[in-house]
């Protein structure tokens, strides 16, 4: 398995060379064939969150606004149960970097995620019973909240399939096969169109749900994503021989600490910046629903580019756990910054197209009516604010995402909370409430904390990476049964 270039290293770091140029560009080319199945599954998976968008946006600019609200409360949950499912690929790269051959290592870590899985969604449920009351707390619109509630009702269900699912499609991954994910995606992303279509207007000799068929969808989408992950994990010759059923009912007690250790500071990790967002998309409905229906729209184009380089960044996890595992501490090195420069490019491009047609993306999501004209104005100016960012959120998630396969995940969550809550929040506060600006301080208040975390986490990355493998390896653990 270990097919990594060996690089000698000099008292500061990797020394240039020939030799090491040959090994990025090699390591490029192998972190490309594993990152381009998954930025495609990444943005498949987005694209679910943006064709729900897309259909309530062509209902009412209230339906819209009440389903940015729901989703927010509704993500920020599932990000509690994504920490240790998103630990999964990391552990089984260690292990396989190690010896290949230690199906029983992957196994426990494939049973140790799902089990997380179990004990943490009866929580997660109920919280989610509470949308209303969360968002009437926070100071939203009524009939927004009671709007949000009703799409909430239904959505909720897909929390537990859509975290096996996550867990299923890490394994997948971090085995070297990406492709059965993104198929079952691209499968998700067809079914929940076609459901939501039909259960939103009524079509097919379907009732028509409005919200709740909106959720419903999305929800009956993620239940067959789940059944059919699991039936190609359980069939697939290359992911059967793991025998993921063997032995279910058993705890494995380290791995199982383990991703819980490793994947609650992910978890928090993730939330402290996805708080924020939906921080401002709370704020925004302070200032009405236009502003939070532009809103909508805006965030949901960055959030669309953003899956590419996070998908580059999940490559990136198994590319450097992988070499970590061997022993390869240089090419460890070199797997990540080769992620950080291909997310660059990526979203160098990315940022000039949203600054020279931001009109003509903000009118895919909404028609160009008289009434819809102040919404659309408002989400051209958010969108050039995100062009400005582009590079920057591409760069923090694949430096967070390397320094996860080097299972550092304690000092990445600190970052992040500092960036985004020390610098960004109290910036958007400034700017919206101090200086009237609005919607347009607090994308700049985002802005700014993006490019905060990004400096910090691309030093972090750079600093460890130079660390002995001695300084920073976990702790190894048996993979005997139990």
């Amino acid at each position: 398995m270990n097919d990594f270039t060996p690089i000698e290293l000099g008292n500061a770091g990797p020394r240039i060379s020939s030799s090491q140029r040959g090994a990025m560009w090699l390591e490029v080319k192998a972190l490309t064939r594993l990152a381009l199945p998954l930025a495609i599954t990444q943005l498949a998976q987005m694209l679910i969150l943006a064709t729900d968008t897309f259909l309530l946006g062509h209902l009412s600019k209230e339906a819209l606004a009440a389903a940015a609200l729901a989703n927010q409360v509704f993500f920020m949950v599932w990000l509690v149960g994504m920490g240790p499912a998103a630990a999964v690929p990391a552990m089984i790269a260690h292990i396989r970097g190690a010896r290949e051959s230690d199906t029983a290592g992957v196994r426990n870590a494939l049973r140790m995620g799902m089990w997380s899985v179990m004990l943490l969604t009866p929580l997660l449920l109920l919280s989610l019973v509470f949308t209303r009351e969360i968002l009437l707390l926070l100071g939203q619109d009524a009939v927004l909240a009671d709007n949000a509630e009703m799409f909430m009702s239904a959505l909720m269900w897909s929390l537990p399939t859509s975290l096996a699912f996550q867990v299923l499609r890490n394994f997948a991954t971090a085995v070297g096969r990406p492709m059965v994910p993104l198929i079952v995606s691209a499968l998700m992303v067809l079914l929940n169109a076609g459901l939501g279509y039909a259960l939103i207007f009524g079509h097919f000799g379907l009732p028509q749900l409005g919200l709740f068929g909106s959720g419903l969808g999305s929800a009956l989408a993620q239940l067959f994503g789940f059944i059919v992950m699991l039936v190609f994990c359980l069939r697939n010759p290359a992911l059967k021989r793991y025998r993921m059923l063997r032995r279910w009912h058993r705890p494995h007690r380290a791995h199982l600490r383990e991703v819980f250790h490793l994947g609650m500071p992910i978890g928090l990790t993730m939330m402290f910046e996805v708080a924020l967002f939906v921080a401002a998309a709370f704020t925004m409905g302070l200032f009405g629903a236009d502003m939070l229906a532009a809103h909508q729209i805006a965030i949901t184009v960055p959030s669309l580019t953003f899956m590419i380089p996070m998908g580059i960044g999940m490559a990136a996890t198994v590319r450097v756990g992988l070499a970590m595992g061997a022993g390869d501490h240089a090419e460890a090195r070199i797997a990540g910054f080769a992620a950080m420069g291909l997310a660059a490019v990526f979203m160098a491009v990315s940022s000039a197209f949203l600054l020279l047609f931001p009109g003509f993306i903000a009118g895919l999501w909404l028609p160009p009516t008289p009434e819809n004209l102040p919404v659309l104005s408002l989400a051209v100016s958010f969108l050039l604010v995100a062009s400005l960012f582009q590079l920057a959120d591409g760069l923090q998630v694949t430096a967070v995402m390397s320094l996860r396969g080097l299972k550092d995940a304690r000092a990445p969550m600190w970052i992040a909370g500092a960036s985004y809550w020390l610098v960004g929040f109290p910036i958007c506060l400034a700017l919206g409430f101090g200086l009237n600006m609005q919607g347009l301080g607090i994308w700049y208040g985002l802005a700014a904390g993006l490019m905060v975390a990004t400096v910090a986490l691309v030093w972090r990355f750079n600093r460890l990476s130079k660390l002995a493998p001695s300084e920073q390896m976990a702790p190894q653990i048996h993979h005997q049964e139990e």
